[in-house]
This record gives C-alpha cells, sequence and structure tokens, in this order.
C-alpha cells in the first residue's frame, strides 16, 4: 500500500508540474495582448518606448523561460501575483468567487448523484418495462443537450415566463438584508444554476447507476439470494444496490474534483460570480496571472480529488485491497 501510494505521490508531482507549465504557457500561445488593460483606452495611442516600459513594468518583455522561472518562485513563496484588468492580488479576488462556485457545484453535485442513484437503480430494477424505456428516453434527451440551451431554457420559461426566480447573479445587489431574508435570497439567485447542473449531472449518474445494475443483477450471488426466500426490497438494497455504487464512487470522486472549477458554461449565462465565470473574464481580458491561478486552483482540486479515490475505493472495494497484497 505505502509503495502504491509513493508512485502515486511522484505521478502527481509530475502532473502538477507539467499542469503548470502549461498554465503559464497556453494563455500566452493565446492570440492578443493584454496590454490593453494595462495601458487603458489609449493605448492605440502609445509610442512603441511607452510600450516597452508598460511590458517592463509587468515584467512581460523578459523571455519566457524567465518569465517562468519568476513564476515558480513566485509560486513556492505562495505569491499569485496581481490581475492586470482588476489591479488587485489574485489570491483575493479568487478567494471571493471560490465560495459561490462551491455552494454552486457541491449542491448540484450531491442532488445529481442521488437522483441519479435513485432513478437508476428503480429503472435497472424494472428493465425493459414501459416506465424504463421512458425514463430512459427522456434522460438520453437531457444528456444530449448542450448545458447552456437548458439554462436559457429555464430562465426563459422559470424567470421570464413564470417571474419565480432571479435572471443573473448570485444575490439582489441593492437587497439590504441579514439573516434568512438574505439566505432566502441567495437560494432563489441559486435555484436555476442547481437546477440547470442537476439536470446534466443526474442524466450521467443515471446511465452509470442504471447499466451498474443491470450487470449486478445478473450475478450468481443475486440469483442465491433470490433462492434463499429473500424479499426482493432485500435483495434491491441489501445485495444489489450496495456493489453496483462503486462505479457511481468513482464518477462522484472524478467530478467532486471538478466542481472547484465550477461550469464556465452555466455561470457565464446566470451571470453567477463564480470561479468558471472568473476565467472567461480572464481569457477575454488575457489576464495571465488571474489564469493561471485559477488552473492551478482546478488542477489542485483534481489532483486531491483522485488522491482521495485512490484511498478511499480500497475501503468501498475490498478487490482492490486483495490485488495490493497480491
Amino acid at each position: 500500500m505505502r509503495g502504491r501510494l509513493g508512485t502515486r505521490a511522484v505521478q502527481y508531482g509530475v502532473l502538477i508540474f507539467l499542469t503548470v507549465a502549461l498554465n503559464f504557457f497556453l494563455p500566452r500561445a493565446m492570440p492578443g495582448s493584454p496590454l490593453a488593460y494595462l495601458a487603458g483606452e489609449d493605448v492605440g495611442l502609445m509610442s512603441a518606448e511607452v510600450r516597452r516600459e508598460v511590458l517592463a513594468r509587468h515584467a512581460l518583455d523578459l523571455p519566457l523561460g524567465t518569465q517562468f522561472a519568476r513564476y515558480l518562485g513566485n509560486l513556492v513563496r505562495g505569491d499569485l501575483g496581481h490581475s492586470y484588468q482588476r489591479g488587485r492580488p489574485v489570491a483575493e479576488i479568487i478567494a471571493e468567487r471560490l465560495p459561490w462556485t462551491l455552494l454552486l457545484t457541491a449542491t448540484s453535485l450531491v442532488l445529481s448523484t442521488l437522483i441519479g442513484v435513485a432513478l437508476g437503480a428503480w429503472a435497472a430494477w424494472r428493465r425493459g418495462q414501459s416506465s424504463d424505456l421512458s425514463l430512459l428516453l427522456v434522460v438520453m434527451f437531457f444528456r444530449s443537450m448542450p448545458s447552456f440551451w437548458i439554462a436559457v431554457i429555464l430562465v426563459a420559461v422559470f424567470a421570464v415566463g413564470l417571474g419565480w426566480f432571479p435572471i443573473y447573479g448570485a444575490y439582489t445587489p441593492w437587497l439590504v438584508a441579514t439573516g434568512w431574508e438574505r439566505v432566502l435570497n441567495v437560494l432563489r439567485h441559486l435555484a436555476l444554476p442547481v437546477l440547470s447542473l442537476t439536470l446534466i449531472g443526474s442524466a450521467e449518474t443515471f446511465l452509470v447507476m442504471r447499466y451498474a445494475m443491470l450487470d449486478v443483477l445478473g450475478e450468481d450471488y443475486i440469483a442465491t439470494a433470490r433462492a434463499k426466500g429473500l424479499s426482493e426490497r432485500v435483495v434491491l438494497y441489501k445485495h444489489a444496490l450496495r456493489n453496483a455504487l462503486l462505479p457511481v464512487a468513482t464518477v462522484f470522486m472524478l467530478n467532486l474534483g471538478f466542481t472547484v472549477s465550477g461550469a464556465t458554461v452555466i455561470e457565464t449565462v446566470f451571470a453567477y460570480p463564480g470561479l468558471g465565470r472568473l476565467m472567461y473574464e480572464a481569457v477575454l481580458s488575457r489576464d495571465y496571472p488571474l489564469l493561471q491561478a485559477s488552473f492551478l486552483v482546478v488542477t489542485l482540486a483534481v489532483v486531491l480529488a483522485n488522491l482521495l479515490a485512490d484511498l478511499l475505493y480500497p475501503l468501498l472495494d475490498p478487490r482492490v485491497r486483495l490485488s495490493d497484497g497480491a
């Protein structure tokens, strides 16, 4: 087990370094320049000398190798740099946006997992029946639809048409409220983005759960349990469901790593102030420090989620422990 963890640690270390390098070089490979946000609206009137001065002020005139070495040194010291567009420390900006993304994506991840597991197990138990086929058709419809299309439909129906929910933002900016009134205001703004992500995520979990249940229901120990005279409820919950949850647990852990990145499309449609929308804004403004830090946070979250999955999966599946000990 220790050898396996040591190997994983080396692999993750190499992965993080390569990702950090990509985070640095890829934004600079994009067309465009952050000069407009560094110099303001008069960038077109600037002389070549002033341009060089502005670039030198932010160390953008140095060779890429030198810039990368400085970037690594700053990372070691915990310095993520300053945003070109906002003129503030990047760490402060991410700290403001990250809680909103975690609230949005973690809520939708839990809801989509619970709904997908329940419906997937129910459909597999009634495989081949009209209820199973109808539910599968509905799920495949949502699974094949673009996320922005679902979000726009929800906005058109529930926000514009019925007026039940706000269209954008995480809260009403001009509302002066505290306590439960503010909580309810945040939840009303959260409802449609969460519903959009839940419809998309539950479809994926449903398919994984359904096919895992179908595979488990064909095992010999299920036939043995039925031969012992156990009730269908006991066979479903005690024998079939527990074993079918292993693939779902894998999908959950993989999705958990991406909760930090948020849902860029959904956050953009609803103008939700999360990390996903922040990365979108950073791409538009060529804000290199903000892009680098955002991608780094996402990378670390994915790596930690995979490491957590490596640690937890042997506890969920005894066969993994046996293979490690062999």
